[in-house]
């Protein structure tokens, strides 16, 4: 990621959205105070899922024997599948 040279709080807030755009694109932008620099602008990383893995709820969840009988008229109409 390339940083910048540090940009005032006041241009920074006169140019908010110019800088949004260079953060998307993968720019870091310090926020300085005077000659100080004091915050950082960074681009937020993709949200990944979680990749599934088989057999976690393994001995967290228990199926009795009637979970395998046909459900009933009534439960069929309840699913909206009758």
């Amino acid at each position: 990621m390339a940083m910048s040279e540090p940009i005032t709080i006041h241009a920074a807030k006169t140019r908010f959205s110019e800088l949004v755009r260079r953060v998307e694109a993968g720019e870091e932008i310090v926020i300085a105070r005077g000659d100080k620099p004091v915050a950082k602008l960074v681009p937020i990383p993709p949200a990944v899922a979680p990749k599934r893995q088989f057999g976690s709820l393994k001995g967290l969840v228990e199926l009795d024997e009637a979970f395998w009988d046909p459900l009933t008229d009534e439960e069929l109409e309840q699913w909206g599948l009758k």
